[in-house]
């Protein structure tokens, strides 16, 4: 799990302001739409829709915007047809990638993934060939200056968290993706306020990169955030600061 606290931070850094720049609000409706369909329409059960909700309304996402795109992912008003497309790659450096999108156009998507990365020095992969490099697991971030680091391990245990990670300006409560919305809104109700906060794939082991491979990378992956249909990119890349300001 080395290094994936500093993966995190520049992908945290970068996804609200990666969003408005691409497309707006677009990505976050996406990702609402997608996630009521998946796993209902009431954030308290589906952790997935929790988190797609509180990353919109950190965005100042009006709440009558974010139902009616719940009541679309449910069934309840027509909507868009979308689907949900995983794409497994290899970047600079050898990093594996994992890319998730939301699309209405499948085979426009594929081709345009390809071309991205063939401009930034990656490649497609087969299926299956990276994901099993990765787990998915609740994250729950936090700036760590503003945080008692001790008592946070305290009451992130107790509500029921696997671990708690620091690494420079953050602190990652992890847990198991059932458990999200329970330890989050327990950590909240304890006067905790985290930064952010999704279940996501982490590696289970990251590799390092220096130099051209980590700017090269952290260019590829912020190229890939921009498009219009990509929701998220995961790589198990443990990549120096001065990569994480491109």
């Amino acid at each position: 799990m080395s290094g994936h606290n500093r993966w995190a931070k520049i992908k945290h850094k970068k996804l609200a302001s990666d969003a408005r720049k691409s497309a707006g609000w677009s990505k976050y409706l996406k990702e609402i739409t997608i996630a009521a369909r998946s796993g209902g329409g009431d954030p308290g059960n589906n952790a997935r829709l929790r988190a797609a909700i509180d990353r919109a309304r950190s965005d100042n996402m009006p709440l009558d915007t974010i139902a009616r795109a719940i009541k679309k992912g449910s069934g309840e008003l027509e909507g868009q047809a979308y689907e949900e497309v995983t794409y497994e790659a290899y970047g600079p450096g050898g990093a594996a990638l994992v890319i998730e999108l939301v699309t209405d156009n499948r085979n426009r998507a594929v081709a345009e993934v390809r071309h991205l990365l063939e401009r930034h020095g990656g490649k497609m992969a087969s299926p299956g060939s990276v994901t099993y490099l990765f787990k998915k697991r609740g994250t729950i971030i936090f700036e760590a200056g503003a945080v008692d680091e001790d008592k946070l391990m305290e009451a992130a245990l107790d509500l029921g968290a696997e671990d708690l990670q620091t690494e420079g300006e953050v602190v990652t409560v992890l847990t198991e993706p059932g458990t999200y919305i329970t330890v989050k809104e327990g950590l909240e109700q304890r006067g905790f306020k985290p930064a952010g906060g999704e279940v996501a794939l982490l590696p289970e082991n990251t590799i390092p990169l220096g130099g051209h491979e980590a700017e090269s990378l952290a260019k590829l992956v912020g190229v890939l955030e921009e498009h219009d249909d990509v929701q998220n990119v995961y790589a198990n890349a443990d990549l120096p600061e001065d990569a994480a300001a491109e």
